[in-house]
């Protein structure tokens, strides 16, 4: 005997009320005004200069052309020297990584003591490290520059890296304290008593558990590092100046012909590393706060 099967109720289509107009209109109009000056940047990368003087800003190329790509990556000038973004690209891969590597695994750790191995001074201690999240960097740039000098760091690629560390750990702390406070106090006290010590438990048990929070906290330390220009410009130097202290050298020079086309291009390929990670990542990001990242 077969029973008859009733077919789904269709869902009631919503009527068009003037709220969610004036919603959806907004939301357009947000994303129109953010995604414009995209828009300029991309159609003008692809024009000639001749065309870019001529055409209006918002036109299509009508003869759309790489070589402003090409010349932005690898011949336009930044200085003294004319090998467009690439070095300063390469030099920005190499200081994100370990500054990443470094300020998270600080930050975990440190996250991971406050909120399970509470001591008589934790409390005062996370408020000294959240005094390193408001304190603007400016007001500590002599004291660190003549700390480095003294040391022989100053200028080296060392010396931006550690500098990263330091100023992206007192967020860092931050996240992974509310993170790990968000996790039962019962599977830490199960690995306490299976005599699991201060750095097994981080390793085997802690650590494993935080994917979300380090995706997050990867997102924020890539993108916070590597478009960052006032500590590149102070701690790189000459030899290790960062993607975007070259961008401004390209697009502030003023020598010859500004070349609108070329600053575009290396405008966007400066901006896509960041860009890449956030379109690629951002579910993870969104899964990553909602799961603790702001708690606490």
């Amino acid at each position: 005997m077969t029973m008859a099967t009733t077919p789904p109720k269709r869902r009631p289509a919503k009527a068009w009320t003037p709220a969610r107009i004036g919603t959806y209109a907004f939301l357009l109009s947000a994303a129109a005004f953010f995604l414009m000056p995209l828009y300029v940047m991309l159609v003008t990368s692809f024009k000639t200069m001749d065309e870019a003087r001529e055409s209006s800003i918002f036109a299509l190329p009508l003869l759309p052309t790489v070589e402003p790509w090409v010349v932005a990556w690898s011949s336009a000038c930044t200085g003294l020297e004319c090998k467009g973004l690439q070095v300063g690209f390469w030099n920005s891969v190499q200081i994100v990584l370990p500054s990443v590597f470094f300020s998270i695994l600080l930050g975990a750790i440190n996250g991971y003591a406050l909120a399970f191995w509470r001591s008589r001074f934790a409390n005062l201690l996370f408020g000294v490290l959240m005094i390193g999240v408001f304190v603007p960097y400016q007001v500590i740039m002599y004291p660190l520059v003549r700390l480095l000098s003294s040391v022989g760091l100053f200028g080296s690629l060392p010396a931006i890296v550690v500098i990263h560390s330091i100023f992206g750990m007192p967020v860092m702390t931050l996240l992974f304290r509310n993170y790990y406070t968000g996790i039962p106090q019962e599977l830490f006290k199960a690995a306490r008593i299976d005599g699991g010590g201060f750095w097994r438990i981080f390793w085997e048990l802690m650590l494993p558990m935080s994917t979300p929070i380090l995706i997050v906290a990867t997102i924020m330390q890539v993108t916070g590092i590597w478009n960052d220009y006032l500590l590149g410009l102070i701690f790189g130097g000459t030899q290790f100046s960062p993607m975007t202290v070259q961008l401004n050298n390209i697009v502030n020079s003023t020598f010859g012909e500004r070349a609108y086309n070329v600053n575009m291009a290396a405008t966007i390929l400066t901006s896509a590393v960041p860009l890449f990670i956030y379109l690629v990542s951002g579910r993870w990001f969104v899964r990553g706060i909602a799961s603790g990242a702001v708690k606490g």
